[in-house]
């Protein structure tokens, strides 16, 4: 008895003497990597990069920006499902654990002594805790070191935060494949839905991830990733989230994936939001920019922006098929599997043609196969489309080039061989509709141009097309180009002078003139694009026609330095020199700075500043940037007491008389009336417009607005040279912009130009702007500024005074008419002609 009892002193001796070894080695070891831990305080002030998103006015998503997709949601804001479907894979005692599941850790080491030798990867048991100290702090470098001092700062973050932040912290943290950092962006990425919309095998495949996204691939492991999908689902239903049916229905689920575009998510939208995303990168840096979680609301209307697209396009193209055929856009061999061969020719994405490959072709029809699409895994799909292209659909294909420029083909086979690669598009039969299985043939534009639509009371641009498409040129012609506007600057010009005691029934005389430019640049003789003269003429028949001498001589008299007052104020140009050449559109200027020049004669002479972004929010919500700066007096009342209601106050500069823009606004209105924008007259409802066309016909324009929009647009190509003899933006720009008008604003009443207070309305005789007489054949209302009503006679801009003399001194800033040029004086009532 007495040897027993020394033989279990012995032991408990033994035992408390190896409890303290032990305790002190752990103490001592907990000691020794608690010295260098990384301070876990910081997961306090936790700002993962989360991605930018750009939005239309209609809340649409445009595009997302960012280096790793991530949006960050609050767990208050995570469905219970979800994080019941993450618990059952990864940590089902997560909120019954102090950060170290002990039961995990003997199960996971049994597991691990039966495995060995195996060849298995030893199993894990980290707790969600744990993985956040990994992801967060220690990294995920695979030594014991790593693992003990993941486990002691798991320790110390569940005595810092409540189980609800850590779990925030792992569900917006871990990386779960295609690009996706946390549960909202790989929602959003994997099945194109917000995470409220999951069903329970989409929570449960995205559960499933976590551990190894590459190798749960949907696409390239997708047997292996149903499998631990199905896993989580029978985890899921083993805890009682969900029952057996409902387990059983999910796994019998397809896993069908469907990943998100990472481009513009608007079509046709490309290059407004490229211009949105360089915008926001000039104003707050690419960090901001890529990591910074910005909001963006946009000013783009959708409808608007696709409206848009199909006018330009249009455009560009009926210019382009006008001028022949250049041949195909590569030849590839036909023979075996044509479509992998097809497959390898690059196609522009962000147009709605498609690439087709000839296969064989005769004197009426080419048989054509299609370019093949690619399956949502991206590979290329097995199926062969193929058509036939016959006469009708590409009779528009004369010879562009060559001995046979110009001559128009007389068979298929002139132009369309075996292996060459085209565009093409269904075939609509004018008469009878889309003909089944034809198809078109397209050619992508050589010409360039752009389009643009601004709400003229903010400044806020609703549509936006830097050209035929971006894939193919990333250069923005609406914002970046700067071009010469020819006759479209007139109206500023004119404007000019009626704000300074002119009227619209003022008379110039459109006679031959002679610019002396002075240091050695010899004589200028401006000439109209008519080569003729048409004598005295009203400043109104001047802008409607778009005489060129006529608005020298305006100028001449105005004085140029005015006009480049005018210029500037109107935020046109920013230093335009002082010659009498660049009254005529000379200067280059971007169509988004005429836009908002003109949106100024449209909305009764406000400033305006062209904008695409309405405002800016940060990750937290504030509001960081708003272009809308108007006061609102009254707005912040608590509550309403029968108070007046808010105002919103407008302390925008006043650039010109608001009369003034009403007037240029009618000679504008009678530009499209009868003058040289008629091609858009059958718009059917109030608009004014200007057509600009420059020196050999390089680039034309048409601007036009109505009381609510401001359109325009402009064609020429990058390189400039002649669009050909006679083009004009009447005949090329016009058309576009009228189809735009005729489309937006289908349904809408038509509205009248408001008429400010103090304008008087008059019957005039249009052709010499004296008061209408009975038996006047062209009469016309005219509206004149009080004060300014006109005579029975009149005088005559242009001309020397009686004693012969020049009034304006022969300079190149204002002057500068020859004797020879005015030699007749015509005295008519009241003046001189």
């Amino acid at each position: 008895m007495r040897l027993l009892v020394r033989f279990l002193g012995f032991l408990f001796a033994a035992g408390a003497i190896l409890f303290v070894v032990g305790a002190v080695a752990a103490t001592s070891l907990i000691w020794h990597y608690s010295k260098d831990l990384p301070d876990y305080s910081q997961l306090q002030d936790y700002e993962p990069p989360v991605m930018t998103r750009v939005h239309a006015s209609d809340g649409s998503l445009v595009a997302e920006y960012a280096r790793e997709r991530r949006l960050y949601l609050p767990i208050q804001a995570v469905p219970k499902s979800v994080i019941e479907a993450f618990l059952s894979a990864e940590d089902k005692n997560f909120y019954s654990h102090g950060g170290i599941d002990l039961t995990s850790i003997a199960r996971a080491a049994i597991s691990n002594i039966e495995q060995m030798g195996t060849g298995r990867r030893p199993q894990g048991a980290s707790t969600i805790t744990q993985q956040v100290a990994k992801n967060f702090l220690v990294g995920s470098e695979t030594t014991y070191t790593r693992k003990i001092k993941e486990a002691l700062l798991a320790l110390r973050i569940e005595r810092a935060y409540s189980k609800d932040k850590i779990l925030e912290l792992y569900l917006n943290e871990i990386y779960l494949g295609l690009g996706a950092y946390g549960i909202a962006a790989a929602s959003l990425i994997y099945f194109d839905k917000s995470v409220h919309e999951l069903t329970v095998p989409e929570m449960a495949y995205l559960a499933a991830l976590p551990k190894a996204p590459t190798s749960l691939h949907p696409f390239r492991a997708h047997d292996r990733a149903v499998e631990r999908r199905n896993w989580v689902i029978d985890r899921m239903a083993e805890n009682g989230y969900i029952t057996s049916e409902d387990a059983a229905k999910a796994k019998a689920t397809p896993l069908r994936v469907t990943p998100r575009p990472t481009g513009a998510h608007v079509f046709a939208a490309e290059y407004f939001a490229e211009e949105v995303r360089r915008e926001i990168h000039d104003r707050y840096g690419e960090k901001k920019l890529y990591e910074g979680g910005l909001s963006v609301r946009t000013t783009l209307n959708p409808e608007l922006q696709e409206i848009a697209k199909k006018a330009l396009t249009d455009g560009l193209v009926r210019y382009d098929e006008a001028h022949g055929w250049r041949g195909p856009v590569a030849q590839i061999e036909v023979n075996g599997d044509w479509g992998v061969k097809l497959a390898d020719v690059r196609a522009l994405s962000d147009i709605k043609w498609r690439l087709a490959v000839v296969l064989e072709s005769d004197d009426k029809t080419a048989k054509i196969g299609l370019q093949p699409g690619r399956e949502v895994s991206g590979q290329l799909s097995k199926e062969r489309e193929t058509g036939t292209i016959t006469f009708d659909g590409m009779k528009w294909a004369k010879w562009a080039t060559g001995s046979e420029k110009g001559k128009a083909i007389k068979s298929v086979r002139q132009v369309l061989h075996a292996g060459d690669v085209v565009y093409v598009d269904p075939y609509v039969d004018a008469k009878t509709g889309p003909k089944e299985g034809q198809w078109r043939l397209r050619q992508v534009p050589e010409i360039s141009g752009a389009f643009a639509a601004m709400d003229p009371w903010t400044g806020r641009v609703l549509a936006l097309v830097g050209g035929f498409s971006f894939d193919d040129s990333q250069f923005n012609r609406a914002t970046q180009a700067l071009r010469q506007p020819g006759s479209s600057f007139k109206p500023f010009v004119y404007a000019s002078a009626l704000d300074n005691g002119y009227t619209p029934s003022s008379v110039v005389m459109d006679a031959p003139v002679e610019i002396d430019q002075g240091a050695g640049q010899g004589i200028w003789r401006p000439e109209n694009y008519s080569r003729q003269f048409y004598g005295p003429q009203t400043l109104r028949f001047g802008l409607e026609q778009s005489r060129n001498v006529m608005t020298v001589r305006l100028a001449q008299d105005v004085g140029m330095p005015l006009i480049v007052e005018y210029a500037k104020r109107f935020g046109v140009y920013d230093d335009l020199p002082p010659y009498l050449s660049y009254a005529l559109g000379a200067g280059e200027t971007t169509l988004v700075r005429m836009l908002a020049g003109y949106s100024m004669f449209d909305n009764g002479g406000r400033k305006v500043k062209p904008t695409l972004i309405d405002r800016i929010q940060d990750r937290y919500g504030r509001t960081i940037y708003r272009h809308d700066e108007r006061e609102c007096q009254g707005c912040d009342a608590p509550k309403w007491t029968g108070q007046a209601e808010p105002e919103l106050v407008d302390r925008r500069e006043i650039v010109i008389d608001p009369m003034t823009a009403y007037q240029i606004t009618s000679m504008m209105e009678g530009v499209v009336q009868r003058g040289t924008g008629t091609r858009i007259r059958d718009v059917g409802r109030p608009v004014a417009g200007k057509t600009g066309t420059t020196n050999d016909e390089k680039d034309v324009w048409f601007l036009a607005f109505t009381p609510d929009i401001v359109v325009g647009a402009y064609l020429g190509f990058d390189r400039p040279r002649s669009l050909g003899r006679g083009a004009t933006g009447g005949q090329l720009a016009a058309p576009i912009v009228g189809q735009f008008l005729k489309e937006a604003l289908e349904g809408k009443p038509a509205q009248p130009f408001r008429v400010p207070p103090g304008i008087k309305l008059i019957r005039i005789n249009a052709k010499t702007g004296t008061r209408a007489q009975p038996g006047d054949e062209r009469v016309i209302l005219e509206a004149f500024k009080p004060g300014t009503q006109p005579s029975d006679g009149y005088s005559m801009i242009g001309l020397q005074d009686e004693q012969g003399q020049q009034p304006y001194g022969g300079n190149p800033y204002g002057g500068g008419v020859s004797p020879e040029a005015n030699r007749a004086i015509i005295r008519g009532p009241g003046g001189l002609w």
